[in-house]
């Protein structure tokens, strides 16, 4: 255990919704074909190729490719393209981050022990900024909800030990190894000895990972394989921090370096569908438009489930994906000011709504907690409050609104605080939105 001197309060900050990078992945292609698992080993028999893996679940329609042939990508993808029964191909993109740093919120120093439904938080977390410019705690309390559904969660994987999640938990998958069960990021992160952490909070700043105590700092502490480790852990913790009574689904298609294939995303999009999330959170950006990407996000509007989508941080007015796809609502970062966020993209196409993005206190690995920046928190607030819209007004609402989920969620959700156009809709305010919800129906 470490001494009250080295035990002292450190924050993550993470500049961070994951960035995909038009690169391809070591000859990998994403086929869409028509006639399923015959005709793709069909079409890998004739061009050298080999079939590494079905990406939309039972559907049966889009394969992962590989080949080593050393054929150009481009040539590669005409190949494809020509060959009977190919409807569609693209290259399996590589996904990255990036970061920055910032302040300590003093938020993250409030350490004393609260009760939050059920779980013991530090007062901080509850009571920040960031729920008091949404209206949060007024908004549970005037419409007596707490959350509802499941939230699947595309990233680096969730802690399932954190003491404020695991009894949120249902089962997700690893697919960056295969694995079904609890998507656990802290399997990233190989000790020499167990970590030994409190119940206090830490700083963790920009060049580290995962700083737990002073034996194991050195293991993580400017390792850029771990740059991105504790993502996914912080998002959920904002989905719960927002609608505590939704459960969390964690699909790890993300390494700890913030890094991860289309496919992989591709996978865990099909497979929340499937096994019947209500709400997709995808805190990652893609550089480029994927054709795939959009056909998964069609499905699972198609299935009533709700999907949010980061708008970045390359403080750009510009379209990134999934985020400017149509049935994606689009979120952008705000400050504690009400003003767009330096780092945060922009832009009607882009951006339905905002929701704050600056210093907010949230779970991190190893039952710790940590500040972090970026629209990919945003994007989380946006989430938990679409499953305090699914607890509004009972079983019987959700399901007689199934097959417009999303278009309901995001008219809701315009009723926010205007900001400018570069925002959409404005600034996320809870309780305007579950009115708005509630009011369209009764």
């Amino acid at each position: 255990m470490t001494s009250p001197k080295i035990h002292r309060l450190l924050a993550l900050i993470l500049l961070n919704a994951l960035w995909a990078i038009p690169a391809l992945a070591d000859g990998r292609f994403i086929v869409r074909v028509n006639g399923g698992l015959p005709i793709i080993q069909i079409v890998c028999t004739l061009l050298d190729c080999r079939v590494a893996e079905g990406i939309d679940g039972s559907v049966g329609d889009v394969y992962l490719v590989t080949t080593s042939s050393g054929v150009q990508p481009v040539t590669f993808l005409e190949q494809l393209l020509a060959q009977v029964g190919v409807v569609g191909a693209e290259l399996d993109l590589v996904a990255n981050v990036t970061q920055s740093s910032y302040a300590v919120p003093p938020a993250l120093s409030d350490i004393t022990p609260i009760e939050y439904y059920g779980t013991t938080v530090p007062h901080g977390y509850v009571d920040q900024p960031a729920t008091e410019i949404i209206n949060l705690a007024n908004t549970q309390a005037a419409f007596q909800v707490k959350g509802a559904g499941t939230v699947a969660v595309i990233d680096t994987g969730i802690d399932p030990n954190h003491p404020a999640l695991k009894n949120n938990l249902v089962p997700g998958y690893d697919f960056t190894r295969n694995e079904s069960g609890a998507g656990d990021e802290t399997a990233d992160v190989v000790f020499p000895n167990t970590p030994v952490v409190g119940p206090s909070a830490f700083w963790v700043n920009g060049n580290a990972s995962a700083l737990v105590s002073q034996s194991t700092a050195a293991v993580v502490d400017g390792n850029p394989q771990y740059s991105d480790f504790g993502h996914g852990t912080m998002v959920a913790g904002v989905v719960h921090l927002v609608a505590p009574g939704a459960m969390l689904m964690p699909l790890k298609a993300f390494g700890p370096a913030g890094t991860g294939y289309t496919s992989d995303i591709l996978r865990a999009i099909y497979w929340a569908v499937q096994n019947n999330a209500n709400i997709i959170n995808m805190s990652f950006n893609l550089a480029t438009y994927s054709q795939e990407v959009a056909n998964a996000v069609n499905y699972a509007s198609l299935a009533g489930v709700i999907c949010t989508g980061a708008a970045g941080n390359q403080g750009e007015k510009t379209l990134v994906y999934p985020a400017a796809l149509k049935n994606v609502i689009g979120v952008a970062s705000t400050s504690n000011r009400d003003q767009r966020s330096t780092f945060s993209n922009y832009g009607p196409n882009l951006v339905w709504v905002a929701a704050p993005g600056e210093g907010i206190v949230t779970t991190y690995p190893f039952a710790t907690y940590a500040a972090a920046w970026g629209t990919s928190f945003s994007t989380a607030f946006v989430s938990g409050e679409a499953a305090l819209m699914l607890d509004a007004g009972g079983p019987l609402l959700a399901r007689l609104l199934f097959f417009e989920n999303q278009s309901n969620s995001a008219r809701a959700l315009a009723h926010a605080k205007p900001i400018s156009s570069d925002l959409g809709n404005g600034r996320l305010e809870a309780y305007q939105a579950l009115a708005a919800w509630l009011q369209t129906f009764f």
